[in-house]
């Protein structure tokens, strides 16, 4: 359990170090790139479990993400010739997620099959279970 542990702990670490390059990309502020690492630690799995249910409503998110990492490229490639500010970088990045999420849910893929449930879930089942009988002493 310790080692399942240490390696999810090590994924979040690597993720969050990944990112360090997209900060910068926003902002050269050693304050906000640190803080901003350690809330990714602290909150990546947590988003991921939250948006892991909903994700297939969002289509157009692969291209949107796609476009910001194009725009963070190209702002890094050419920022010793022409600094973009803070404010238009984060506006533009919002702007393309914003769009990409919206563009989803106005045009809902049609016809998609339903994704399955995990566990063996059935499909109709009420959102609370029923509660199973107490367990007596000698049963494990």
């Amino acid at each position: 359990m310790v080692l399942v542990l240490l390696t999810v702990e090590a994924t979040d670490v690597v993720f969050a170090v990944d990112s360090i390059p997209a900060i910068f990309a926003v902002t050269a502020d050693p304050f906000i790139v640190f803080t901003s690492n350690i809330f990714a630690i602290l909150g990546l799995r947590a988003l991921y479990f939250l948006l892991a249910g909903v994700i297939d409503r969002f289509r157009y998110l692969k291209v949107g993400l796609g476009l910001v990492l194009v725009f963070v490229g190209t702002k890094m490639l050419i920022s010793d010739w022409y600094k973009i500010p803070v404010e238009v970088s984060l506006g533009i990045v919002c702007g393309i997620l914003g769009t990409s999420v919206l563009s989803s849910l106005l045009n809902p893929l049609v016809g998609a099959p339903l994704p399955e449930h995990r566990h063996g879930e059935d499909r109709h089942a009420p959102p609370f279970a029923e509660e199973s009988p107490p367990r007596r002493a000698n049963e494990r």
